[in-house]
């Protein structure tokens, strides 16, 4: 009846991964600069592009069984 998913991807995970890794490294080499600014902005982007997708995974799949659900009752 209920599934559990993964609520990211590996995909989704690698990314954030790696974002955060030069995120770190970025941090290390430059220190505590306005540059850090940027990058904190491109961590920040990644990461709200892969919740909107989850979110977007989430409601698709909400959208598909609400049209299988309307499907049957029209049989």
């Amino acid at each position: 009846m209920f599934e559990i998913k993964r609520p990211f991807d590996l995909a989704s995970l690698v990314v954030v991964l790696l974002t955060f890794i030069l995120f770190a490294l970025a941090l290390l080499v430059q220190g505590f600069t306005h540059d850090i600014l940027l990058e904190a902005g491109v961590l920040l982007v990644s990461v709200k592009l892969i919740m909107m997708s989850s979110k977007i995974a989430t409601t698709e799949d909400t959208i598909l069984k609400r049209l299988e659900e309307m499907c049957k009752m029209q049989r």
